[in-house]
């Protein structure tokens, strides 16, 4: 077993500022790269990755020359899930379609990063059109076990320390769980909240744009390019009320799962916040189910004139959920879809008839499973994604083979900001 930790973060303000030159952090990024890869295999292979880097730099050093006038994502190198479109890198979404199929216009979430004064490291591993089907990545802690998916480029990146900002997507569990596995911070704004123009898609009423980095501090930042007309200083001045989902929903969650959760909620009523339970999603088998016949008959029709002329060339867990979707009635698909607005209001009801700002839950069943052929489950986050709820996760405690788990953090629709602001204390008092 090898494991890599991320080294400590570097803060762009020292890039603003000039107190770091951007050529020399950049050679830092290069050796840590060629260090670490070869193992953990977060990125798509590029032979001019390096000459397309300094590129980029020089043209940021030429354009802001100035410490006083650079943007707040100045010089920092990002990571970008290979479903999304970038201008000058193909997207081949781990499969084996012919990419002339697959292009597009930039996605505007990239261009917001780059406007800010980021710039492409490169493209990260996805599963295949962001589902099931594995590619090469390893979990940066155990590397004979998953990074988790279908984001599993960009967390094994940012763990890494190969850069401290990526993008991902998830439908089900694709940001949340594989945070949480490679033990950096996850966040899955509203759904819409960051838009999916540009990125290609599985299944739409479901699929939401995220982003990973190494803390919170850094997704505020982060949060507040991506995400148009972010509130970067909420109006809060209480610490949150913390509510905990008794019922079914938990017991989805392995022994060793629930018994890191309930040391986590130790180490926050240790800290002082105040935990409340409450009975919820008492009928999650019919959540999960719901939300499963939604993604296969939306991943149906969005890929019914690919898979028509390219079938053979998909692998069999994307063809078993087609094939699955291609059998959805119509009347069960409108159903799913306005059981999305039902879920996510009865959640409201229950955090103001409980008194609860927030709801606190595993963000896997248990840590990274071993081997890389299966990338979790992501049960623990399905029922969040299915609301369209935001959603973050943060590093919780490991086991003792050093595997991390996460605590899985909600808010209320809309309340992105606030979810953001408390996490920053709730990650701290897990942290001590």
């Amino acid at each position: 077993m090898t494991i890599y930790h991320a080294p400590v973060p570097e803060t762009t303000r020292a890039l603003r500022g000039g107190t770091r030159d951007l050529t020399q952090y950049v050679e830092t990024i290069r050796e840590r790269f060629d260090s670490v890869e070869a193992d953990v295999h977060a990125f798509i292979d590029e032979t001019d990755r390096w000459s397309r880097v300094d590129h980029a730099v020089t043209h940021l050093k030429r354009r802001y020359p100035a410490a006083g006038e650079r943007p707040p994502l100045y010089g920092v190198p990002i990571g970008v899930k290979d479903i999304f479109h970038v201008d000058g890198l193909p997207t081949r979404a781990n499969s084996e379609l012919p990419p002339s199929e697959l292009t597009g216009a930039q996605a505007p979430v990239v261009s917001a990063l780059l406007d800010a004064g980021a710039f492409v490291l490169g493209k990260t591993v996805t599963t295949e059109f962001a589902y099931f089907a594995p590619g090469p990545t390893r979990n940066p802690h155990a590397l004979d076990h998953t990074p988790g998916g279908s984001s599993s480029g960009s967390a094994a990146a940012v763990a890494t320390g190969l850069c401290p900002l990526a993008l991902g997507s998830q439908t089900v569990g694709s940001v949340i769980r594989p945070a949480a596995f490679c033990g950096v911070v996850g966040f899955k704004p509203s759904y819409d909240r960051i838009a999916r123009d540009g990125v290609l898609p599985l299944a739409a009423s479901v699929d939401h744009v995220g982003l990973f980095t190494q803390n919170v501090p850094g997704m505020r930042l982060g949060a507040a390019v991506a995400c148009p007309d972010w509130t970067t200083e909420p109006d809060l001045d209480r610490d949150p009320v913390l509510g905990v989902p008794t019922g079914p929903y938990l017991e989805q969650a392995s022994d060793s799962g629930r018994e890191h959760y309930r040391r986590h909620l130790d180490a926050l009523r240790e800290s002082g916040y105040e935990i409340r339970k409450a009975p919820l999603l008492e009928n999650i088998d019919e959540i999960n189910e719901r939300h499963n016949d939604l993604v296969a008959a939306e991943a149906a029709l969005g890929h019914a004139d690919w898979y028509a002329e390219y079938g053979d060339r998909y692998a069999p867990e994307t063809v078993n959920l087609i094939e699955k979707g291609r059998e959805v009635a119509v009347s069960r698909l409108a159903d799913a879809r306005r059981g999305r607005t039902t879920l996510r209001e009865s959640l409201a009801d229950a955090m103001a008839e409980h008194g609860v700002d927030l709801w606190v839950a595993p963000a896997a069943p248990g840590p990274a499973p071993e081997g890389i052929e299966d990338t979790g489950d992501p049960v623990m986050n399905l029922p969040w994604t299915h609301a369209g709820v935001p959603a973050v996760t943060v590093p919780g405690s490991e086991t003792a083979d050093g595997r991390p788990l996460g605590l899985q953090i909600v808010a209320d629709f809309g309340s992105d900001e606030a979810l953001l602001y408390w996490a920053e204390g709730l990650a701290t008092a897990l942290s001590n």
